[in-house]
C-alpha cells in the first residue's frame, strides 16, 4: 500500500477487524433478529457492538443505529430529524458531501426550501451569514465535521448553539473525522451523526447513525423490526463486529496516528518547498489526513490518471463526485475559479506510510512539475 494515497477515499482493512469479520461470519452467521439461540447469540453480539461504538462516541446505545454506511446514514438522520419538526427550511453547508446534497434535493422537491450557507476562504462556515438567514421556519442545519477535500473542520459548538437559539436540529456527517479526531467533541453538540466502516480500516458496507435520544422520531419504512425500525433489512453483523475492531483501534491509538500524519504533512510540504512557486496548498486541520495541491498549469484530472500510469494513487476530491467530471464545489466555494479549481489534486495519509512513502510521492511530483513548467515556459 505504500504508493496508495487515497485514505480519504477507503482503507485497507486492518488485519485484525479482517480476523474478527471471518471468525463471526462463522461463528454468528444466524439473523440477529431470530428468536432461537444463534440468532440470540448473533445479536449478543451486535449490542456489544452497539454498545462499544456508542461508548467510542460519547453517545448512549439506544440512540446508536447500524447502517451500510456514511451515505445511508445522512439519509436517514434527515429522514429522523425532519418526522420531528415542522419547520419547513433546510440550512446546507456549501462544503456538504454530495450524499447530504441528494437527500436535499429530494427533500426540496417535496416542498422544503434548501439554502446553502457559504464557506470562508478558510473552508470554514461563515457564522454571521448562518445567524442571518436563521428562522423559526428552520428545521434542520447540516454542517459536516470534517470537509472530505481540503480536509478543513467545522466550529460544530458554536454552530449548535446558533441552531439551538432559533430551535433548529444540527446534523453533521463525521464520516471524515471519526478516527482522526476526537468525535466525543461534536456528539454533545448535535442532534445527529454519521461514521463509515472502511474509512477507519474497517470493511465496506457498515456505518453507524447517531441520534440525540431526547427527541422522538418517525422511521423511514414502517412496521420494520430491524434497528428499532430505523431501518429495513437484516444486519451485516461480521462486518459490524470488525467494524467495531477497527474503530476501536482508531480511536484507542488517535494520539500517535495525529502525530504521524502531522509528521507525514509536514514532509510532504518540506519536499516540495522548492517548487512552491508552481502550486498552492490547500492545508487541512491538524490530525485530519489530507492534504490539497492547486497545482497550476496541471489539470488535476490528467495528474491523477499519470499519477496511476506510474502507481501513485491519490483523487481530484470526493469518490463519490468525481466521476461527475465538475470542478471540485468546495474549491468553488471557498472562491477558487473554475480553471483553478481543475487543477486540484487531494492526497490522503494512512497509518501504514513511512517517509519513504511519502518523500517518493514527493519527489515523483516534483519531476512531473518541472518537466511540466520547462513545457509552459518554452
Amino acid at each position: 500500500m505504500k504508493r496508495y494515497f487515497d485514505y480519504a477515499a477507503s482503507c485497507p482493512i486492518d488485519e485484525e477487524a479482517l480476523q474478527t469479520y471471518m471468525r463471526a461470519s462463522r461463528e454468528y452467521f444466524a439473523n440477529s433478529t431470530s428468536l432461537h439461540d444463534e440468532g440470540t447469540k448473533a445479536n449478543r453480539l451486535l449490542e456489544h457492538c452497539r454498545e462499544t461504538l456508542a461508548d467510542l462516541i460519547g453517545g448512549e446505545a439506544k440512540g446508536f443505529y447500524f447502517t451500510s454506511g456514511g451515505s445511508e446514514g445522512n439519509f436517514l438522520a434527515f429522514q429522523a430529524l425532519l418526522s420531528a419538526h415542522s419547520g419547513k427550511q433546510i440550512i446546507l453547508s456549501d462544503g456538504e458531501h454530495s450524499s447530504v446534497k441528494n437527500t436535499a434535493m429530494k427533500y426540496e422537491a417535496e416542498g422544503y426550501r434548501v439554502t446553502k450557507l457559504p464557506l470562508k476562504e478558510s473552508g470554514v462556515v461563515d457564522l454571521e451569514i448562518l445567524k442571518s438567514i436563521m428562522t423559526t421556519d428552520t428545521a434542520l442545519v447540516s454542517v459536516h465535521h470534517v470537509n472530505s477535500e481540503i480536509g478543513t473542520t467545522q466550529p460544530i459548538k458554536e454552530i449548535s448553539r446558533i441552531c439551538q437559539e432559533s430551535g433548529a436540529f444540527l446534523h453533521s456527517d463525521c464520516v471524515q473525522s471519526f478516527g482522526k479526531l476526537d468525535v466525543q467533541q461534536v456528539t454533545r453538540y448535535v442532534d445527529s451523526l454519521t461514521l463509515s466502516s472502511h474509512k477507519v480500516y474497517g470493511p465496506k458496507g457498515v456505518g453507524g447513525l447517531y441520534l440525540s435520544t431526547a427527541n422522538t422520531y418517525q422511521p423511514f419504512l414502517p412496521n420494520g423490526v430491524h434497528e428499532s425500525g430505523m431501518r429495513a433489512g437484516t444486519l451485516n453483523v461480521p462486518g459490524i463486529a470488525a467494524f467495531t475492531v477497527a474503530a476501536e483501534k482508531s480511536v484507542k491509538n488517535l494520539s500517535k496516528n495525529q502525530q504521524r500524519i502531522e509528521e507525514w504533512k509536514r514532509l510532504f510540504v518540506n519536499e516540495l518547498t522548492s517548487f512552491s512557486d508552481s502550486f498552492d496548498f490547500v492545508r487541512s486541520s491538524v490530525g485530519v489526513p489530507i492534504i490539497g495541491l492547486l497545482i497550476h498549469h496541471i489539470e488535476g484530472q490528467w495528474l491523477m490518471l499519470e499519477g496511476n500510469r506510474n502507481g501513485f494513487h491519490f483523487s481530484t476530491g470526493s469518490a463519490c463526485q468525481v466521476g461527475a467530471q465538475e470542478p471540485s464545489a468546495t474549491l468553488l466555494a471557498i472562491g477558487k475559479t473554475e480553471e483553478e479549481a481543475r487543477t486540484f489534486i487531494r492526497v490522503s495519509f494512512g497509518r501504514d506510510h513511512t517517509t519513504e512513502d511519502v518523500k517518493e510521492l514527493a519527489g515523483w511530483l516534483r519531476g512531473v512539475i518541472e518537466e511540466r513548467t520547462a513545457t509552459v515556459v518554452q
